[in-house]
């Protein structure tokens, strides 16, 4: 099981996303997702979150909210455990390129038009709700969804 956080950085009723477009061999690519990656040893959920959306970004998030847990279930790759968190304050400036893809503030009611894994759009589409608490298991035969399970 690995672990991973994911967050959705919100701008003038836009989220940050980066299209996942530079990586050899990266499972997102070609999707667009919010930032975020994997725990280093020893990191805590939210050392994770502020690491990974420096490293992605340039930016230091100041106000950022926790979700709950994403659980991912795959045949195809590790099961991962993702702590979902959406932000709504920061400073900083975004760099113009990006190791891992292109960075975009996309309008909040186009989100949903995107590249997305099926998965996503359940959390998202909570997220864009105001949900305050997410919790769900997505379960994937590869590339395709086969259940959506909401706690």
């Amino acid at each position: 099981m690995i672990n991973t956080t994911l967050c959705y950085i919100e701008k003038d009723g836009k989220y940050l996303m980066l299209l996942r477009n530079k990586k050899e061999n990266d499972l997102n690519e070609g999707k667009w997702v919010g930032i975020g990656g994997k725990f280093e040893a020893g990191e805590t959920p939210e050392e994770c979150l502020l690491r990974e959306v420096r490293e992605e970004t340039g930016l230091t998030l100041t106000r950022y909210h926790f979700h709950g847990i994403v659980r991912f279930i795959s045949d195809r790759w590790e099961d991962e455990d993702m702590y979902l968190y959406s932000a709504s304050d920061f400073t900083g400036t975004i760099p113009d390129t990006c190791d891992e893809g292109e960075l975009r503030w996309i309008d909040k009611d186009k989100i949903m038009g995107l590249s997305l894994w099926e998965g996503d759009r359940y959390f998202l589409s909570e997220l864009l709700r105001g949900t305050e608490t997410i919790n769900m298991t997505l379960k994937y035969e590869g590339d395709r969804l086969i259940s959506v399970e909401i706690m």
